[in-house]
């Protein structure tokens, strides 16, 4: 590279930092448009399968678990040998997922459909996380929070799509979709041109420190504690998820329509909580965030399985709007006790939210079976109670 070329680059760089975070953020919808499909078109694969709720959970399970064990292998490999371009043959892999889900004729080909939506989803977020910090500015918080703002809006736009397309044109229409992962593919090939660029400007820069800020003991104690927070807030998340079109429908005798529009309702407020996240941590810290977001909806959680179906749709609001908030301070708190390792973080928190997700909507979804939705929805609303567990994170001002 000349040195005429190098400022021009630089300054290239700098203008296509806030597009970059748009982009990937965008690809995210898109991704979490594609997965989210998935568990939206669950009374329609129920009824025309045949299937009981531990089937259910088993697609959730196998989504999940997919990305769970993939996307942390992935991250600690590019964190070492970066891709950029791995990025759109993730989003390939959530296309062929799709189109197999929308002609599938048996419940196993709903099984390959699903793993192939998962290993999609395993390849994006970890190299995708890392493109996001290296555009933040040093705003990591933002950042994360614009990043994933993106996945929950995606999260709460595929139940809408399911009410207004999918149930009423057939189980066949879900392919339609595949043509978003087609956009994706082309965003993200530009997004890795950013991606490859970057790394060439940057390659003769001394690598940023990957020492530990905390000693050995503190800083595995504290990604136990985000580890035992991740793991309760998805399961409670996977609980109205998986199971609130369910819950709407058995006790209060919602319309199959009503329930996955008071769904996207939730998960908006979801999406919302999360791009207020961010913000919030990067001015008065992640452990703030965490404590707030987990232990804050507390109170609304507890008062869920008492309320009509008014305060259920009002309750639901709130506990999306302050639950979902964790999860970005959690992984830019996860990153920071491990510098260097953004892949690894992203993949093992990303991956493991997913996982923990899977996990849960099975296991809830046999305990529906043999008891209730509505008995499922009571234990659940004592989960955020992990949230005393933020006591033992470390002060980040107390650096070793």
């Amino acid at each position: 590279m000349t040195a005429a070329a190098s400022p021009s680059a630089h300054a290239i760089a700098g203008k296509t930092t806030l597009s970059i975070i748009v982009a990937v953020s965008v690809c995210h919808l898109i991704n979490d448009v594609m997965q989210s499909l998935l568990s939206a078109i669950y009374p329609i694969l129920k009824d025309n399968y045949g299937l009981d709720y531990v089937q259910i959970g088993l697609l959730t399970l196998t989504f999940q678990c997919v990305a769970s064990l993939l996307q942390p292998m992935i991250g600690i490999y590019t964190d070492k040998r970066p891709l950029p371009y791995s990025l759109p043959v993730g989003m390939a892999s959530s296309l062929v997922g799709l189109i197999i889900l929308g002609f599938a004729q048996t419940y196993w080909l709903l099984i390959l459909g699903s793993a192939f939506v998962g290993l999609g989803s395993a390849i994006f977020h970890p190299e995708s996380s890392r493109v996001a910090r290296l555009a933040s500015g040093g705003r990591h918080g933002l950042a994360q929070s614009l990043f994933q703002v993106g996945g929950n809006a995606g999260s709460a736009i595929g139940p809408l799509l399911a009410a207004f397309v999918v149930l009423r044109q057939g189980q066949w229409s879900i392919s339609l979709f595949a043509i978003g992962s087609l956009v994706g593919m082309f965003i993200l090939w530009r997004v890795g041109n950013w991606y490859a660029e970057h790394r060439r400007i940057n390659a003769g820069k001394t690598p940023a420190s990957t020492a530990l800020i905390f000693d050995k003991r503190t800083t595995l104690i504290a990604l136990a504690v985000l580890t035992v927070l991740t793991l309760t807030k998805n399961a409670y998340m996977a609980s109205l998820s998986s199971y609130y079109t369910f819950y709407l429908i058995d006790k209060f005798d919602v319309g199959v329509q009503d329930a996955q529009l008071l769904l996207f309702v939730y998960l908006g407020a979801s999406a919302l909580g999360v791009f207020l996240g961010g913000p919030i941590g990067d001015r008065f810290g992640a452990k703030f965030v965490i404590w707030f977001s987990i232990l804050g909806v507390l109170p609304f959680t507890l008062l869920l399985p008492y309320a009509d179906l008014t305060w259920t749709v009002i309750l639901t609001i709130i506990v999306g709007l302050i639950f979902s908030s964790a999860f970005s301070a959690i992984v830019v708190f996860a990153q920071e006790l491990m510098p260097g390792r953004v892949g690894m973080i992203a993949g093992i928190f990303f991956g493991f939210a997913f996982g923990a997700g899977g996990i849960a909507a099975a296991a809830l979804g046999a305990l529906a079976d043999v008891t209730s939705i509505e008995h499922v929805f009571w234990l659940c609303s004592f989960m955020p109670l992990a949230g005393l567990l933020t006591i033992f994170l470390p002060n980040m001002g107390r650096v070793r």
